[in-house]
C-alpha cells in the first residue's frame, strides 16, 4: 500500500511545482526558488516534506547540496496507480455497451 505521505506531500500545490521543476533535473535549493515567491526556510521545509515522503532526494557536493526526483517514490506511485489503471478499461467497456444497448 502506498504511503500516506507521499499524498500528503504531493496535496501541496507548492510542492509539486518544486517537485515538477526537479523532474527536469537535480538542482539545488536557491535554482528551486527561482520564479518562486517563496523564502529559504520555506524551500526548507517543503523539500523535506518532499525528502520525507521519499519523493525527493538530496546529495552533497561540498558545501552545495542539490536535489532531485527519486526514482524509488515514482515507482511507489506508479505501483499504486497501476492497480486502478487494470479497472477502468473493463468499466468503459462497460459504460460503451450500456449506452449502446440504450441507444437501440
Amino acid at each position: 500500500m502506498i504511503d500516506n505521505d507521499v499524498f500528503k506531500a504531493l496535496a501541496d500545490p507548492t510542492r509539486r511545482t518544486i517537485f515538477e521543476k526537479l523532474a527536469a533535473g537535480s538542482m539545488n535549493a536557491s535554482a528551486l526558488r527561482e520564479g518562486m515567491d517563496i523564502s529559504q526556510p520555506a524551500m526548507s521545509q517543503h523539500l523535506s516534506v518532499l525528502r520525507n515522503a521519499n519523493l525527493v532526494r538530496e546529495e552533497r557536493k561540498g558545501r552545495f547540496v542539490n536535489y532531485e526526483v527519486n526514482p524509488e517514490g515514482l515507482a511507489q506511485i506508479a505501483g499504486w496507480l497501476a492497480k486502478y489503471r487494470a479497472y477502468w478499461p473493463a468499466r468503459i467497456d462497460a459504460l460503451r455497451a450500456l449506452l449502446k444497448e440504450m441507444d437501440q
